[in-house]
């Protein structure tokens, strides 16, 4: 059932193109490749064959990456993760933007990526900050009209949305800012861990969880920058799956995430380090960029 569904949330983001490179690496015969979007089981495989990861990372030519979507890309990337942790007995773990140390946690990590439904939630967060909503914008303030910088990257900002919106929307301003937490924490953890939150945005950010800085007895608003985010991720995507009206079946994923937020964090830090970097990480430019 659950490959059948994740094969399904596939063909939601698998381009024609796609699926032709897929009927194709699979020595498919090139009319089949129309039928795959009737098939989501087969999807699935052709996805996950171990082959396909050598004709799209494995060879230095830019036009193969180029030649398939992103969200193939990053799925690519992540069932490669996964075969590779079944052969490692640790991971890297960052302590600070120079430094590693070994983390001996890679069954829960597997474990992780063992559901075909998280492996597609990662994806789709890693498609969904290809293109990133910013710009500028004029704001009034008790000094005048001032001209502010808007990023999607950024919690605070986001998290200002959130007390703003009707209560209606808030579950997918949640869903959002979690999102945002692991993205940040798992692809760029050096930038977050050089950029801390001070008192006053730390509290703002505090509040967007329904916690006040008198509720905060673990003294999260002083954690450290990961931590915090950590904590934050996790309680957000709490408040998106609690807050939805319906419980689909992709908030059952949110709320799985939400208690397993760790291991997502370092899963997607195993992505970005072994995988997207190494061709150069077209997909996302730096935050605050």
């Amino acid at each position: 059932m659950d490959s059948e569904a994740a094969g399904r949330g596939y063909l939601e983001h698998l381009t024609d193109q796609d699926l032709r490179f897929l009927a194709a690496s699979a020595d498919l015969r090139p009319e089949l490749a129309g039928r795959l979007r009737s098939q989501p089981a087969v999807v699935l495989e052709l996805v996950e064959r171990p082959e396909l990861f050598d004709q799209v990372f494995g060879q230095d030519d830019p036009a193969r990456l180029a030649s398939v979507s992103p969200f193939l890309a990053f799925q690519v990337a992540i069932g490669a993760t996964g075969r590779e942790l079944a052969t490692t007995r640790f991971v890297a773990e960052r302590t600070s933007p120079r430094e590693r140390v070994p983390v001996f946690d890679t069954p829960q990590l597997r474990d992780f990526l063992a559901d075909p439904l998280r492996r597609l939630f990662l994806a789709e967060l890693l498609t969904s900050f290809v293109r990133v909503a910013s710009g500028r914008f004029w704001t009034r303030t008790a000094r005048g009209w001032q001209r502010r910088r808007f990023s999607e990257l950024d919690p605070v900002q986001l998290a200002q949305l959130a007390s703003e919106t009707p209560r209606a929307y808030r579950p997918g301003v949640y869903r959002r800012l979690g999102d945002v937490s692991l993205f940040l924490t798992g692809v760029f953890p050096d930038y977050a861990q050089r950029h801390a939150f001070g008192p006053l945005d730390a509290a703002r950010l505090l509040r967007a969880t329904g916690l006040s800085p008198a509720d905060d007895q673990a003294g999260l608003a002083a954690a450290a920058p990961i931590e915090l985010l950590e904590q934050l991720g996790q309680r957000w995507y709490q408040r998106a799956f609690a807050l939805a009206p319906v419980a689909t079946a992709q908030l059952a994923v949110v709320a799985q995430v939400a208690a397993r937020f760790r291991d997502a964090r370092r899963v997607l830090n195993q992505v970005s380090d072994r995988y997207l970097t190494r061709v150069g990480n077209p997909w996302f430019g730096p935050p605050g960029s």
